[in-house]
């Protein structure tokens, strides 16, 4: 009883002993939000954390991520000599682009990877945050442009022999075109010295794509009620690229995305095929200017871009040609009803 009594006392204690009361004349401020760029994500590249991280991605999403994607790996001799960290870049279409360019990663760069994600979606919840900080190792970073804070901490974790992903796109392809890139790449290559590796993903488009063009830069909301769809992948990886003596960071960033778009090219033919001058308008990696319908039809099937959906010019031509006779016969009867 006495020792009840004496809990009870301590509980009614007041300051230094208990903490402070509010003053009532004093507005109280909003509970600190520990989410979005702020969310402290130090924990998740701790011993503990990296363990499980690596026991997951081994054992769990990669053969997940393979069963959904059988994925064929292109150019990965160029990751054999290259010295860590790098920075790698690569398109987005996807919400498994991330999963499954991590599990095709060599061992030297799989488990010492961290991954550039949206502050404002995979940050937004702090179970979220939490989720994504532990099982992909992400870091929040603002997509919508270079943010001075989110290029120090990847600064920082390049300079300590993180290597970093980034998809410059700020968000999924609304179309399964590529978005313009963005310019955080190049210039967190300058600032560090890493050298960037550029990274194709042909195929994911079939895979939880965006559907919804209500959401520029991807909310993460569009797929809501869609299953999963299997497809087959290609990963292409480029040879590492370094910004030139004077280069700045906007020319080294188109530099970057013309490698991007050379590897879409050379996944669609082959290597020559890919480095011979051409006179299309259309890239391969961004697609042809126009109307929604003309994009899709440019994209072709799922097996890939271009492949049984080049533009039936030809075809056309030999539909609408009619025989000379019939065209003189036609042109004389336009003549005679426009001019009476």
């Amino acid at each position: 009883m006495k020792v009840a009594n004496a809990f009870r006392s301590l509980g009614r204690a007041r300051f230094p002993l208990a903490a402070p009361n509010w003053p009532t004349g004093v507005d109280r401020p909003p509970p600190e939000r520990k989410i979005g760029l702020d969310y402290d994500h130090e924990w998740s590249r701790r011993y503990p954390a990296r363990l499980v991280r690596a026991a997951v991605i081994d054992n769990v999403t990669r053969p997940l991520a393979h069963f959904v994607a059988p994925t064929t790996i292109r150019g990965d001799e160029y990751l054999r000599h290259v010295e860590t960290p790098v920075i790698f870049v690569a398109n987005h279409a996807s919400h498994l682009d991330t999963p499954l360019l991590l599990t095709t990663l060599p061992l030297r760069f799989r488990h010492r990877t961290v991954v550039g994600a949206a502050s404002d979606y995979f940050f937004d919840r702090r179970w979220k945050a939490a989720l994504w900080s532990l099982t992909l190792a992400a870091i929040p970073i603002e997509r919508s442009r270079v943010n001075r804070r989110s290029a120090d901490v990847a600064a920082e974790l390049l300079e300590d022999n993180w290597n970093l992903v980034i998809f410059p796109e700020g968000g999924r392809s609304p179309d399964g075109w590529a978005q313009e890139f963005r310019g955080g790449a190049a210039y967190l290559s300058l600032r560090t010295g890493k050298p960037v590796v550029p990274v194709y993903l042909h195929g994911t488009r079939r895979i939880l794509p965006k559907h919804d063009d209500d959401h520029p830069g991807g909310s993460g909301t569009e797929n809501k009620g869609r299953l999963l769809r299997r497809a087959q992948v290609t990963v292409m990886f480029g040879a590492p690229l370094t910004a030139n003596e004077g280069e700045n960071a906007r020319r080294f960033g188109a530099r970057i995305e013309r490698a991007v778009e050379l590897l879409a090219k050379e996944v669609a033919t082959d290597w020559w095929t890919a480095r011979q001058p051409t006179d299309e308008a259309a890239s391969a990696l961004h697609g042809p200017e126009g109307v929604a319908w003309r994009r899709a039809w440019a994209l072709g099937p799922p097996g890939g871009i271009g492949e049984d959906r080049s533009w039936p010019t030809v075809g056309m031509a030999k539909l609408t040609r009619r025989p000379r006779r019939r065209r003189a016969m036609t042109r004389r009867t336009w003549t005679g009803s426009s001019v009476g």
